[in-house]
């Protein structure tokens, strides 16, 4: 278990640290982009004084920049409030962008880059061209890509805004056609709820938060963030509460959009992971056969900060073979064929996609085949 995650579970582990673990508490923190959000864990914990000077202000410092992009997000919320509005599209938000504007818990010290929103699919028309009006612009430049997006994807190419250079997901449901999931995306939209004070501005309802962002982290083929993502889950979880009622709606909300299996596995890892209370009846720590203990040497593995600290012999494994389940969930076999044979022959010239909400402490890159 990293020192990351031993202190995220029990934080007044702090109090024995050396400056040389203090340092690599830092390290692996800003690897996973979780500096801002261990900031404010230690601080809820009464463990404030208990910081060296030096390490706190690494810590401050990633709770200032989270604080200035959530200061941002807000802004960018009402711009899209505006343009939509005057076609009656709603403004559905989604992931880390939901969790700043509704003022949820795992919204504290989070980092990321572009928002995301959700549009009902027969509405995505009239939304691209009020964006556009309004100065947002799409990033993929290869016809190909735009191609790919449209036809087989959840979402739009990613878009930028002229002027303010803000990066924007529009997506159309959670997950792409073409994938062996396929929640209903009228489901919900039909149970997403107003922000209070926010009016016109709407997020998904909590369990389908929670089962969106299980549902992300556990088709991700990328491992750097997937920590990050892995504490929006504990966090959300912990909102939900320890009330009977709500987990068994959380468990028949997952059930009505076939998300079953990102919920246990989202169960078990928090539970594994950051020791997450989850009532004992939902079983999250059991064995589970070959297929779920090839999943756990995977997840052991990339459910880690990005560090060489943190490191074995099979974290290269571990990653490849993350890339290639990701892949295998989102398409099928002949469709992923054809797409990674067309990227094999015809490499972009150029990268064209602002960060996205995935990858916030990386250099601007290409979306990813997701």
């Amino acid at each position: 278990m990293s020192l990351l995650v031993q202190v995220f579970r029990q934080p007044d582990q702090i109090r024995r640290l050396q400056a040389h673990e203090w340092d690599l508490l830092v390290r692996q923190a800003r690897h996973a982009n979780l500096l801002g959000r261990l900031h404010h864990r230690l601080l809820a914990a009464g463990l404030a004084a208990e910081i060296p000077r030096r390490p706190a202000n690494h810590l401050l410092s990633g709770a200032v920049m989270a604080g200035q992009q959530h200061h941002s997000i807000r802004r960018e919320v009402r711009f899209l409030r505006e343009a939509l509005a005057p076609a009656g599209i709603p403004l559905i938000l989604l992931k880390g962008a939901a969790y700043v504007a509704a003022g949820l818990p795992a919204a504290e010290g989070r980092l990321f880059a572009d928002v995301d929103i959700l549009v009902p699919r027969e509405q995505l028309g009239e939304a691209e061209s009020a964006l556009m009006m309004t100065g947002w612009q799409s990033t993929a430049l290869d016809a190909y890509d735009q191609r790919y997006y449209r036809r087989w994807m959840h979402e739009l190419p990613a878009m930028q805004h002229i002027f303010r250079g803000t990066a924007l997901d529009v997506h159309h449901t959670i997950l792409p056609p073409t994938a062996r999931l396929k929640p209903d995306p009228r489901l919900l939209v039909e149970a997403s709820v107003e922000i209070p004070g926010l009016p016109g501005v709407r997020t998904l309802a909590l369990p389908d938060l929670i089962l969106h962002s299980a549902t992300h982290l556990f088709h991700e083929g990328e491992p750097d963030n997937l920590l990050r993502d892995l504490t929006d889950l504990d966090a959300l979880l912990r909102h939900l509460g320890t009330t009977p009622g709500n987990w068994d709606a959380l468990v028949a909300r997952a059930q009505q959009l076939g998300l079953e299996g990102p919920l246990r596995l989202a169960l078990r890892y928090t539970c594994r992971v950051l020791g997450t209370p989850v009532p004992a009846a939902l079983d999250c720590l059991g064995a589970g056969g070959p297929g779920q203990r090839m999943l756990d040497a995977i997840y052991s593995r990339v459910l880690r900060p990005q560090h060489p600290s943190t490191a074995d012999v099979l974290s290269p494994l571990a990653r490849k073979s993350l890339y290639i389940r990701a892949h295998w969930l989102r398409m099928p076999p002949h469709l992923l064929a054809y797409h990674l044979a067309h990227k094999a022959l015809f490499p972009p010239e150029a990268l064209t996609k602002p960060l996205s909400d995935d990858k916030s402490h990386e250099k601007p890159d290409a979306k990813k085949a997701a």
